[in-house]
């Protein structure tokens, strides 16, 4: 989820793919910090878990993610991708947002946060793995082990 001003924007990311962004937030920073560009956290990120702001509807599934470290406003550059019904699947920005260190610190935070809270997905339906067992669809029920 995105916020500017008035508006919001969110879009459906993987589990995997919020880990890595997390990962490389994390070593944008470092090294920005190494280089001078950014400063140094003076305190320990503690991340905001409260809950989201609104109900939200989701834009568009993430297919891609660009980086870019912007050292005129001292940020991490994000450019969400999907397809967009292109014939050659071409890819369309559809969302470009910036994090400032310490936003990126939280965000890196609540992500990995998240991410190591929540029921893993299944890997044939992807659709989470309760502790209580999960009823896969695509094993037609079956309730064996995964692995």
């Amino acid at each position: 989820m995105a916020r500017q001003k008035g508006n919001i924007a969110a879009v459906e990311v993987g589990r995997e793919a919020v880990l890595s962004m997390a990962d490389r937030i994390e070593s944008l920073l470092e090294e920005s910090a190494l280089l001078g560009w950014i400063g140094r956290p003076t305190m320990e990120i503690v991340p905001d878990l409260g809950p989201l702001d609104e109900p939200l509807e989701v834009l568009f599934r993430v297919r891609a993610i660009g980086w870019a470290l912007d050292t005129c406003r001292g940020a991490i550059q994000l450019e969400f991708f999907a397809v967009c019904g292109h014939e050659d699947g071409e890819l369309d920005t559809l969302i470009q947002l910036w994090l400032y260190p310490r936003m990126a610190r939280e965000f890196a935070a609540r992500a990995r946060h998240i991410v190591a809270t929540t029921d893993p997905p299944c890997p044939f339906c992807t659709q989470p793995i309760h502790p209580t067992g999960h009823i896969c669809p695509r094993a037609n029920g079956f309730r064996g082990p995964l692995f």
